[in-house]
């Protein structure tokens, strides 16, 4: 016979719970990948984390405001920034991902 100190209903409410927390944690880590997934299609041009090469010509994106970077997508995407290439990127960019891209490199420090 086993002695439980928790009665069944409350086992089964913790149980609940910690899979529930663990639900949340884990779809956080899959959008947090995918967000580093998104951002890794910047890296050929602002470097690793947003970090522009020296001298590239490209912007740093590390450390901007999100709000920022996020307007700067907009203009690139309605054509009113010119750009060499940002315009059809950014075309390719849902809001959402736009707003994801802009909180992750202003994250970077």
């Amino acid at each position: 016979m086993h002695t439980f100190l928790f009665p069944a209903p409350l086992r089964r409410a913790t149980v609940l719970v910690a899979a529930l927390l663990c639900s949340t944690a884990f779809a956080q880590t899959a959008q947090e990948l995918d967000t580093r997934a998104l951002a890794a299609t910047c890296a050929n041009c602002h470097g690793t984390d947003g970090y522009a090469v020296a001298g590239s010509g490209s912007a740093r994106l590390a450390g901007q405001s999100s709000a920022f970077i996020v307007e700067q997508m907009q203009a690139f995407r309605s054509g009113s920034r010119p750009a060499t290439v940002m315009h059809q990127l950014a075309k390719g960019f849902s809001d959402a991902q736009i707003r994801a891209l802009a909180a992750y490199f202003a994250a970077q420090r």
